[in-house]
């Protein structure tokens, strides 16, 4: 090897390592760190900020549970029974040491368990995301796909995406409250049901109203991903070799767009958790964000911080998740190269 050849390879060589994460470890060693530990250490951290905010926050909840007819001795007293008054760092160890076995503390207002207190709400909150899921992903990735793939029908799906995007949950809750609910009688007003038919038959229009500009956002980005892919050249050739049009859009559009669609839905999943805060509290269902709503006004910190920091595990799983399914889909994106 000549010296100038040697000279010209090296800054190559040293470009790939530079793009290799973590370069001192093997893939595996690589994968763990990026899909185990970095999701482990993202939650940590931020249940710490989240803790310290929500402990700094100004009022006094044992105040708010006992009342204004409460002493000094007897608020100093359960201050000390809850551990209110041991250093923040102490007491955020003490909290994330009782979370890892199941313990998230105690509601003030409730006066039980936070862990029994989410328990029966949690299944509630996922029955609503599960079906908002549903709705978003058939309604946004169709619509999309023949946005980009129809051209007489991109300003159709362009307009109807725009309108989505701009309808607020809230406006959207009660419009369809009083046209599908109030006139028309078809869904309840209120309230999750009980049951598992009769829980999804409550949930419908919550699902739907969650879903709308989530569905807009999804059908804009399929629509965006599916027009460029249509344009490349190799889709050309393969329609100018006579291959069925929708087996070009199948094999070489669709497939080459999942990447951006796969990504914002699986963003979107991971949005709709906190997302479900307006809707639950405008159809009066019992889950997570309407109990978040009532546990920020009665200052509940435990419970709020329970639901915060499981709103991040959920965004974080998602994104993890969707990290590994891109990196099956296309394998130049394993091991943190993108």
């Amino acid at each position: 090897m000549s010296p100038t050849l040697g000279t010209e390879l090296q800054p190559q060589a040293v470009a790939r390592r530079k793009s290799s994460f973590l370069p001192g470890l093997g893939r595996p060693l690589q994968l763990i760190f990026r899909w185990l530990l970095g999701p482990i250490v993202t939650v940590l951290l931020t249940s710490m900020l989240i803790f310290a905010a929500i402990s700094l926050a100004p009022g006094d909840p044992i105040a708010q549970v006992l009342g204004s007819r409460s002493t000094p001795e007897q608020r100093e007293a359960m201050s000390q029974t809850l551990g209110l008054d041991d250093p923040l760092p102490v007491r955020y160890w003490n909290w994330l040491s009782d979370a890892l076995h199941g313990d998230l503390g105690l509601s003030l207002t409730y006066r039980q368990n936070v862990t029994d207190l989410l328990e029966p709400r949690v299944g509630t909150t996922l029955t609503l995301v599960l079906l908002a899921t549903i709705f978003i992903l058939v309604t946004g990735i169709v619509l999309g796909a023949l946005g980009g793939g129809i051209a007489r029908l991109r300003p159709v799906v362009s307009f109807l995406s725009g309108l989505g995007i701009a309808i607020p949950g809230f406006v959207a809750a009660s419009a369809l409250i009083s046209l599908f609910a109030v006139k028309l009688g078809w869904f309840p007003t209120y309230g999750a049901g009980s049951g598992f038919v009769d829980q999804v038959w409550h949930l419908i229009l919550p699902a739907v109203a969650l879903s709308i500009g989530w569905a807009a956002y999804v059908a804009q980005i399929t629509a965006t991903a599916v027009k460029e892919e249509s344009a490349r050249e190799h889709v050309e050739t393969a329609r100018g070799r006579g291959i069925p049009g929708f087996t070009v859009f199948r094999r070489h559009v669709l497939r080459n767009a999942a990447i951006p669609i796969l990504t914002v839905s699986g963003l979107t999943v991971a949005g709709l958790v906190a997302g479900s805060v307006v809707v639950e509290t405008a159809f009066s269902i019992d889950g997570i964000g309407s109990l978040l709503v009532k546990s920020v006004s009665t200052k509940d910190y435990s419970v709020v911080t329970a639901i915060a920091v499981l709103i991040v595990v959920v965004f974080v799983l998602m994104t993890t998740v969707i990290d590994i399914v891109q990196a099956a889909i296309d394998p130049q994106m394993k091991g943190g190269r993108k």
